[in-house]
């Protein structure tokens, strides 16, 4: 066995020990046979080394496969991700410029504002963040190797943490699905989450939604919220203070927050500031300047500007995160405080509103609802711009319109102011005076009642009160009472906002437009008629004239003023060539206050508002073709004085002139189908001395034949008043409606 032996081990090479004792037990005969044959031996342990390794590779296969089905079971275990739910923000409410008038906080009581990194974020404090958080964010996929290599060695070399190896986007994965425990699952649900969150947004939306979400103590979200609550200001524009200060609140908000731990977040905010010297992103010197500067330690209230505007915009537009008004950011804030401290000046529980509308759009740039929302002794909340409330006189140059358009009366046509009486109903003037025979022009700028009713009989209530809502002034009548006479001295009810909207039809010569306060994509408001151009304009001729407040400059704004009876409501409205303003004084609660006049309570803030709004005063547009601009000794007869209703000019013996058809109030059908000729409308007249000429809404159409009558091509639908003037000057009107 002695010389066995060798042969043994040489013959069983590359065999366990264990299995060469197994061998070395068996016959002696079976060893020598297996020494024998070599490759009898050999091949049935190398198939079964073989089979082993296969074996072996295959539950490595299978666990893998396991192990990877598992993985992706438990990935979409994980279900799709959160976005609508961390897209959703306060709601913000904006001006025409995009600034921020007033946000909402959520429903929770969180402040999360929409963010725009691009257009509404300091290039500063993003390089900051960049550099401290994620180099590599518009690199990578989610995931920065880099970045975790690093953090790990700095963890390693100098036993705490430097900087986080998380990205920008697994930093908003943990925001959008927050977990209050760290651990090793958490940070692979992170993972897994960033990689979701490239794929299914870009790169912009990910740093607008991180921007949003990142938390800064308390209530506040995001950058915005941040920067307007504790900074008072957007984050638009940082210094490199600010901009540290935030980049490092977000990384233990509440352990920084500055309304209680303001030396930890200074702490913090300086720790970036070395940390951006280290990677030369900053010099050391703006990094020793931006250290001296002073953490704020109190949190800002955050905007609340034209507050009524807002409150109707977010209840009547719906799951609109950000709501674009057409107000004047700049506007709005001077005049709010001119509303509170007039207010204040004026007495206790008097409130004051203020619009401002645009001539040529229509669009609301500014809205005072009340004198401070927030004081509720004077009823703050109340929106006094959209309260009704009895004009007084300022429906009076309406009327005054109406008069120029019919062309029974001029600006410069003599009035009587005397003592006259309808009925039951005997107006009188404010001052209980009478002011005699005055120009027109006179009687409107001193706001005289008796020769504003004499016209308005003429003209008639129930036209002015139709044509008044064909132009978007809702006027609100007591219940079952027909317009009458005390409409012309404030017996109505209207808005503030009704009435600035009507004004503005002077200053655009005849027409409205419905106001607009929400800017829309599409923009299909139409015109609204109010007054031809001539008769506009000649009213807004005359109301610049009208003697202006104490100290103001004369001829500068056309403007009116109002006060309603027993002194409960005190008014003026005026416009220059570019804008129209409203202001209302008095108590929400409709007491009378004793001594308040649309002149002296009213008309000072209304030219005050105007001198605030920084801009110079537009003229008013030229006289349209057609005025006739001439002093009153060179007007036509029939103008040179107003007379009543069935009081005829005569100048001899010679029959009075009469217009027999059409009839004073009739209204006249017109067939237009066949032709020019067959809606032709005839007018005839008894007396009267030709040549004669006829005149329709103050336009000649041509001279009464010898038969004393003349067919005519009618007007438009609507009233018109038809005049007929004869050789002496003697004339007779009728008023009719043309269907």
């Amino acid at each position: 066995m002695s010389a066995a032996e060798p042969h043994t081990q040489s013959s069983c090479p590359g065999k366990s020990a264990k299995r060469v004792f197994a061998q070395m037990s068996r016959a002696s005969t079976n060893c020598g046979a297996a020494g024998k044959n070599m490759d009898g031996l050999d091949k049935p342990g190398h198939d079964a080394a073989r089979g082993r390794g296969l074996r072996i590779l295959s539950a490595l296969a299978l666990s893998f496969i396991l192990a990877i089905t598992g993985f992706v079971g438990w990935v979409y275990s994980l279900g799709p991700l959160p976005l609508d739910e961390a897209r959703h923000v306060s709601t913000t409410i904006v001006d025409r410029n995009g600034k921020l008038l007033r946000a909402y906080a959520m429903a929770d009581g969180r402040w999360r504002l929409p963010v725009d990194a691009k257009s509404s974020v300091d290039p500063t404090y993003l390089k900051l963040l960049f550099a401290y958080e994620d180099q590599h964010f518009y690199r990578h996929n989610g995931l920065d190797p880099l970045a975790l290599g690093r953090a790990a060695l700095q963890l390693a070399t100098r036993g705490h943490i430097v900087s986080g190896g998380s990205t920008i986007s697994m930093q908003l994965a943990r925001l959008m699905e927050p977990r209050r425990q760290r651990s090793l699952y958490a940070k692979l649900r992170q993972m897994v989450r960033a990689i979701e969150i490239e794929r299914s947004m870009s790169k912009e939306q990910i740093l607008d939604l991180y921007l949003a979400l990142a938390p800064y103590g308390g209530n506040l979200e995001g950058i915005r919220a941040a920067s307007i609550g504790y900074l008072g200001k957007e984050p638009k524009r940082l210094s490199l203070a600010e901009a540290a200060l935030l980049v490092a609140l977000p990384q233990s908000p509440e352990t920084r927050r500055l309304d209680r731990h303001p030396e930890a977040a200074r702490k913090a905010r300086d720790r970036v500031l070395d940390r951006m010297v280290e990677e030369q992103v900053v010099s050391a010197d703006d990094a020793r300047h931006a250290k001296a500067v002073p953490v704020p330690k109190l949190r800002k209230p955050m905007p609340i500007l034209a507050p009524h505007a807002s409150d109707t915009a977010l209840s009547t537009v719906k799951d609109k995160p950000v709501i674009k008004l057409t107000l004047d950011a700049n506007l709005q804030k001077v005049l709010e405080p001119l509303a509170r401290d007039r207010a204040i000046a004026l007495g206790p529980n008097i409130s004051v509103g203020i619009i401002v509308v645009d001539n040529e759009s229509g669009d609301v740039l500014a809205r005072v609802g009340s004198a401070d929302y927030f004081d509720e002794s004077r009823a703050g909340q109340v929106d006094m711009t959209r309260a009704i409330r009895s004009p007084g006189s300022t429906l009076k140059p309406f009327i005054y319109g109406l008069a120029f358009e019919d062309g029974f009366v001029h600006p410069e046509s003599l009035i009587d102011d005397r003592p006259v009486r309808f009925g039951s109903y005997a107006p009188e003037n404010f001052d209980m005076t009478f002011q005699g025979t005055v120009p027109v022009r006179k009687a409107l700028q001193l706001s005289l009642n008796v020769p504003a009713i004499v016209l308005l009989d003429r003209v008639g209530s129930s036209r002015l009160a139709s044509r008044l809502r064909q132009a978007g002034g809702n006027l609100v009548l007591p219940k079952d009472e027909a317009p009458g006479l005390a409409m012309g001295l404030g017996g109505v009810g209207v808005t503030l906002q009704d009435l600035a909207q009507l004004y503005t039809g002077f200053a655009r010569l005849g027409t409205t437009k419905p106001l607009r306060e929400v800017m829309a994509d599409k923009d299909d408001r139409e015109p609204l008629r109010l007054l031809d151009q001539v008769a506009a304009w000649q009213v807004g001729n005359v109301l610049l004239g009208t003697p202006p407040p104490e100290n103001a400059a004369h001829n500068r704004i056309a403007f009116k003023t109002g006060t309603s009876y027993s002194y409960r409501d005190a008014w003026s409205v005026g416009f220059d060539g570019r804008m129209t303003i409203g202001v209302w004084v008095g108590r929400p609660d409709g007491a009378p206050v004793p001594g308040l006049i649309g002149r002296v309570a009213a008309a000072p803030i209304l030219f005050d508002a105007f001198a605030r709004t920084g801009k110079t005063l537009a003229a008013l547009p030229k006289p349209p073709r057609g005025t006739l601009v001439a002093s009153n000794a060179k007007l036509p007869l029939p103008l040179k004085r107003f007379r009543p209703v069935g009081e005829l000019v005569r100048t001899g013996r010679e029959q009075a002139l009469h217009i027999q058809f059409p009839l004073n109030g009739s209204r006249i059908d017109v067939d237009r189908s066949g032709g020019q000729e067959s809606a032709a409308m005839p007018v005839k007249v008894a007396g009267g001395v030709l040549p004669m000429t006829v005149m329709v809404n103050g336009t000649a159409l041509g001279e009464i034949d010898g038969r004393r009558q003349r067919l005519i091509d009618p007007p438009g639908p609507g009233f018109a008043r038809l005049t007929v003037i004869d050789a002496t000057g003697a004339a007779d009107t009728v008023v009719i409606r043309i269907q």
